[in-house]
């Protein structure tokens, strides 16, 4: 199994910037959290994984949404070898694949945050990133850990995937891929006859 390195920073900064830089597109982003309770997902095309599909198995992932409109939502995921950013329905379907062939154990959870909320709620004083004797395991960020005035350690509750517990909310694969992807209608602009 594979550690994060600060991917759930390197997200928090992306939702800082849209912040910064387009305000009004705060609200149609979203981090989003990838686990299970035993800590063991199997993601595709990244660039940690091994072979040719680039399969890896995290103990978490992370990575950004912009949702603009319901049919299209775009993933930024700093660890994918697809093109960043790419459109939701790519990115589910070759980084995610599906549950039907894994076992439940490695059945993939979602926990989608609203980038407002994240913003506010996420703090991590980099206690993973470290050994057992306090040295580091990768050289962290140069910027201070990320810390709210309630928290200095909350990234725990963003990785637990129990729904009711922990910001946002939590879905299986087949509900995620409900809510951010609408295929499109092939109906409009068809004439009936009569």
């Amino acid at each position: 199994m594979i550690l994060q390195n600060v991917y759930e920073e390197n997200v928090w900064k992306l939702c800082e910037q849209v912040k910064k830089t387009y305000p009004s597109e705060l609200p149609k982003c979203y981090a989003v959290f990838v686990s299970n309770e035993r800590r063991t997902v199997p993601l595709w095309r990244q660039k940690a994984g091994r072979g040719d599909e680039k399969l890896v198995i995290w103990d978490y992932h992370v990575f950004f949404m912009h949702n603009p409109s319901p049919n299209r939502c775009l993933v930024f995921d700093l660890d994918t070898t697809l093109p960043f950013p790419t459109y939701f329905h790519k990115y589910v379907t070759e980084t995610f694949r599906s549950d039907y062939a894994l076992t439940p154990e490695h059945h993939r959870f979602f926990r989608v945050i609203p980038a407002e909320k994240y913003l506010a709620e996420f703090s991590s004083d980099r206690r993973h990133m470290r050994r057992p004797d306090g040295s580091w395991i990768k050289p962290p960020p140069s910027y201070p850990p990320i810390q709210t005035s309630a928290s200095t350690h909350s990234l725990d509750d963003f990785i637990c995937m129990k729904p009711g517990k922990g910001p946002g909310a939590v879905y299986d694969l087949l509900h995620f891929v409900q809510q951010f992807y609408k295929p499109p209608d092939r109906n409009i602009g068809t004439k009936t006859q009569n």
